[in-house]
């Protein structure tokens, strides 16, 4: 398969975290959520979308502790 066959820019799983970090930021410029519909793979979404909510939820423990600590 080429290159254009897979995407211009790949749907590797690290695109996939990418968009999802910055899809949970919130901050996602609309033509390159248009461009991730179209080449990024579902599973890798959904996996990136969970580890990405444990990460969520282990910074926000971290913070809890901290605060509580002080």
């Amino acid at each position: 398969m080429t290159q254009e066959g897979r995407g211009a820019r790949g749907s590797s799983f690290w695109a996939t975290a990418k968009a999802v970090a910055w899809s949970f930021l919130g901050i996602r410029r609309g033509k390159d959520f248009q461009d991730d519909i179209g080449r990024l793979k579902p599973y890798h979404l959904i996996a990136a979308g969970i580890i990405g909510v444990f990460i969520f939820i282990g910074i926000l423990m971290l913070a809890v502790k901290f605060a509580v600590s002080t």
